[in-house]
């Protein structure tokens, strides 16, 4: 693949990251920011009494402005990155068509990315967790990722390795469990972080996580999809509509 493929796919993953970014910004607006408000409503409830910290960016802001503005960067960087990885694993995967390839590296990277770390430590709202832990908290959520990205490509390469000696369905058989095991050896000896109050309301919480995830699923599904047509448009352009018989006739 030469660099001005890649330049123009690495364009066109930026603007599909755009295009889903904005998608999961509805669905971060519609879906989570009730549950942030109830969590703020907690946190202020909680706080009654107490000296209240200077607000420096106001709530409305940071709902719509603020949201949008992480969201977009957020989608942009990643479709970015998604796309030059995908300039890697064409071809390298299988035998599958470029819109493919783009779905399939979404769903992976969906599920390694935010999937698995999400299961060990879930997103929490506002009120919840202890600010003097937030850098343990974050270090461990980015280890965790981390180790879930490389794990995939670990297992991605075992794969391929017993393909020819397995098959394809074996071979991704034992892949899979592969990466499943280590995922668990790892979600075992990592610590636990469990800092929920326990008089938060517990659906609050729930809400909050389910919006979180449904964001990352819009996301990814939605960068697949418009990266994979994109894509496809650029490597495999449709040949021009042949001229009607009658219109060649009249011009031989």
């Amino acid at each position: 693949m030469n660099s001005a493929t890649v330049r123009n796919l690495l364009v066109r993953g930026m603007l599909a990251g755009l295009g889903a970014g904005v998608l999961a910004l509805i669905v971060a607006y519609v879906l989570g920011e009730p549950s942030v408000d109830k969590a703020i409503g907690f946190e202020e409830a909680h706080a009654a009494g107490h000296e209240h910290e200077v607000e420096l960016v106001s709530r409305s802001l940071q709902s719509t402005a603020g949201l949008a503005t992480g969201v977009l960067i957020y989608g942009v960087s990643f479709g970015g990155i998604a796309a030059l990885a995908y300039c890697f694993a064409l071809g390298r995967v299988g035998r599958f068509s470029p819109r493919a390839t783009a779905l399939l590296l979404s769903g992976c990277a969906l599920l390694a990315v935010h999937v698995v770390p999400f299961l060990k430590y879930p997103a929490n709202p506002p009120a919840v967790g202890d600010p003097d832990t937030i850098g343990r908290r974050t270090t461990l959520y980015f280890l965790m990722m981390v180790l879930s990205a490389l794990i995939a490509v670990a297992a991605t390469i075992l794969g391929r390795r017993l393909a020819p000696r397995l098959g394809n369905w074996y071979a991704t058989v034992v892949a899979v469990a592969a990466f499943a095991l280590v995922i668990g050896l790892a979600f075992a000896f990592l610590p636990v972080v469990n800092e929920v109050p326990a008089d938060f309301p517990a659906t609050v919480l729930w809400r909050f996580r389910l919006s979180a995830l449904a964001m990352q699923v819009t996301l990814w599904a939605g960068f697949g999809l418009l990266f994979g047509e994109l894509a496809e448009r650029l490597l495999n352009p449709r040949p021009a509509a042949a001229a009607p018989a009658s219109a060649a006739a009249a011009t031989g």
